[in-house]
């Protein structure tokens, strides 16, 4: 059956428009033009002048709702965590593995290609950021876990079947000839966890490395004689930056020095989420370590960043609050963004015809009343739905 919903601000191609429908059949969008011309045979349903959004896409999510992809990689833990961060918004994901055992690495990458062909809602792949790290930039990671990336490992890192798979891997701590080889065969290379120099980091670039994780996180500085990782991600203008924008991870000044060195639609939003994430309870332990959230941010007992407590929906609200972005740059970082940076561009991240039905329905804060995955909507969201009424 069609569903025509109407009477809403829509989100498209960068700007809001109004008195438009967007119309939705077997899971695709089929139409997306004036509300007056909506097909006779479409329920419509009104959103009451909502804003109508694709869904938000985040690329590194380690857990929420009380589990971590790490402790559990199952398909169960991955339809939780997807189910979670609907709540806020994201209508496709990657679960996140951080460094651990090659054993608990197939088994991650397994338990997602089985959700996906399970048919789990916003499931779009999986992110294995690690073990292949330096030591020197480890972060939260466990550096007992890090191993250089050789070609033994090429049998195991081979991509999902159902889903797109995301590394972040240190260009220190292997090849360009690996990473060529990893990116030849499908996998999105990022770069991230990495004390390399410039040159290092520009040779990953140049052999198919595409993306960095967590800009100006756990990465060598730029500094007057050696750009390091940071001057090389500034630098280059064709490949994509994550940043976390909780206040807390990168400084108001270094993120708008960032916005201004390189193009916006090269910068995509992560909230590298926690368990916490949806949780009344702030804490958990992370591969043995107590973590606490404090002033919003996820730490261990001696003070490291640990991933966040942060949703996608507060994500982009700090973003549209810089003046050098506004809302609609913050929007197409956790939409169009993501899904070009994951080769998914024409499937998913935009509100057109031909795209998949993935939309959030959302009022002027940002905070999420509906949402659709695949053209089916979901009443399992935290605070109030769209009244039953507006469905008819």
């Amino acid at each position: 059956m069609k569903t025509a919903l109407l009477n809403g601000q829509v989100f498209i191609d960068g700007a809001f428009r109004n008195g438009q429908a967007v119309t939705i059949e077997n899971g695709r969008i089929v139409r997306v033009g004036a509300a007056g011309a909506v097909p006779s045979d479409a329920a419509r349903y009104d959103l009451n002048g909502a804003r109508l959004l694709p869904g938000f896409i985040d690329i590194q999510v380690n857990g929420g709702g009380g589990v971590l992809f790490n402790d559990a990689p199952t398909v169960e833990t991955v339809r939780h965590i997807a189910a979670v961060h609907r709540r806020f918004g994201v209508t496709g994901l990657l679960p996140t593995l951080i460094s651990d055992d090659l054993d608990v690495v197939a088994a991650a990458l397994r338990a997602v290609d089985e959700a996906i062909s399970a048919g789990a809602p916003g499931v779009l792949g999986a992110h294995i950021e690690g073990p292949f790290l330096s030591t020197d930039r480890k972060g939260v990671h466990d550096p007992s876990k890090f191993l250089d990336l050789t070609e033994a490992h090429l049998d195991l890192l081979k991509p999902l079947k159902n889903g797109v798979t995301l590394m972040t891997v240190a260009p220190e701590k292997t090849t360009p000839e690996i990473v060529r080889r990893l990116t030849g065969s499908g996998i999105i290379v990022s770069l991230g966890h990495t004390d390399a120099s410039y040159e290092q980091t520009r040779a990953a670039l140049d052999n198919g490395a595409t993306g960095f994780t967590h800009l100006f996180n756990a990465m060598s500085p730029l500094s007057a004689r050696e750009p390091g990782v940071i001057g090389a991600a500034l630098e280059d203008q064709k490949s994509w930056c994550g940043i976390i924008v909780d206040g807390r991870h990168v400084a108001t000044a270094a993120l708008n020095i960032a916005f201004r060195a390189r193009p916006l639609e090269k910068f995509i939003l992560v909230t590298d989420a926690m368990p916490t994430v949806g949780m009344k309870e702030k804490a958990f332990t992370l591969q043995g370590r107590k973590i606490t959230v404090k002033d919003g941010v996820c730490i261990t007992e001696e003070g490291t960043l640990a991933g966040s407590d942060l949703e996608m929906t507060r994500a982009v609200r700090n973003c549209a609050a810089f003046e050098s972005v506004g809302l609609a740059n913050a929007v197409n970082m956790a939409t169009i963004n993501p899904a070009a940076f994951l080769g998914l561009g024409r499937d998913v991240g935009r509100i057109a015809p031909g795209f998949r039905a993935n939309l959030i329905a959302v009022d002027d804060d940002l905070t999420v009343f509906e949402s659709w995955i695949d053209g089916a909507p979901t009443a399992a969201l935290e605070g109030d739905a769209l009244p039953a009424a507006a469905r008819r």
